[in-house]
């Protein structure tokens, strides 16, 4: 099935100005993967669950069309909207029913949207539209490791944000928990021979708190929250700032923390 959880026009706003890319470095293995395995041209790229185009972007100096492709037109209207890639285009579409014809694309990817799609739907439609060599690339980011720095009470601020992650866990799908995993069961699922796990992929980055807040506003499991107790959700994050630039010892929400955490990737290659 298609999970529908982003698809209002508030979230998409909200996901377009604080979901994170995934690091470039990232990318760019996926890239040299499928120089290995394909080599060029490099003609058609496709992002499934592409949001709102943050990792469809990245895509654009390496392909010569680049397709985007999200279950929500709020979301694709708001990919829309950044300008400067001629050679990117967002359709509304799933990842199970793709509108490319047999063996024409180079690149399947999916940042943080593959524990979205119906595994055995999506793999058929992988192994239909991908070109002999053609690859996919399944990422996502683990917060097993996540940390936060700020002087010396990281490990305070940590517990905070995981505090949020309880709090909220009645409200988590099953396809989070499968994320969670990092894509075990999709990757033993993937048929073809030519398949490896990448892991380790750290970022770094400085975040300010409200940035921080609009982040777990992002969240499928606060989104749901959000629909069935509105005032309990505001009222949640109003109180969890408050806990963390109390925590800090500062009373502007700009102030910036830094954020660890790591990134993988399932890659794999259709048989030539």
């Amino acid at each position: 099935m298609a999970y529908r959880l982003f698809e209002g026009k508030k979230h998409a706003s909200i996901y377009q100005k604080y979901r994170f890319s995934p690091p470039e470095d990232l990318k760019d293995a996926i890239i040299q993967y499928l120089d290995t395995k394909k080599g060029p041209p490099h003609v058609l790229a496709v992002d499934l669950g592409c949001g709102t185009g943050q990792f469809t972007r990245m895509l654009a100096p390496h392909f010569k069309e680049v397709v985007g492709i999200d279950v929500s037109e709020n979301q694709v209207e708001e990919a829309r909207l950044v300008p400067g890639y001629p050679n990117v285009t967002y359709r509304q579409g799933t990842a199970e029913d793709l509108p490319f014809k047999d063996g024409t694309i180079d690149l399947l990817t999916a940042a943080s949207a593959a524990h979205w799609f119906d595994q055995v739907k999506f793999l058929a439609e992988v192994n239909r539209v991908l070109k002999p060599g053609g690859c996919i690339a399944l990422l996502g980011f683990s917060e097993t490791n996540l940390k936060f720095n700020y002087k010396d009470i990281g490990d305070k601020l940590d517990l905070i944000y995981q505090e949020v992650k309880q709090l909220l866990q009645p409200y988590t799908s099953d396809p989070v928990a499968i994320s969670d995993s990092k894509l075990d069961a999709m990757y033993s699922a993937i048929s073809f021979p030519d398949k490896e796990r990448v892991e380790n992929f750290p970022r770094k980055t400085l975040i300010s708190v409200s940035k921080l807040m609009g982040f777990i506003r992002s969240w499928s499991m606060f989104q749901t929250f959000e629909m069935k107790d509105p005032q309990g959700a505001e009222d949640m994050i109003n109180s969890v700032q408050k806990r963390i630039l109390h925590e800090m010892g500062v009373t502007c929400p700009d102030t910036e923390i830094e954020r660890e955490w790591e990134y993988f990737c399932v890659l794999a290659s259709k048989p030539l």
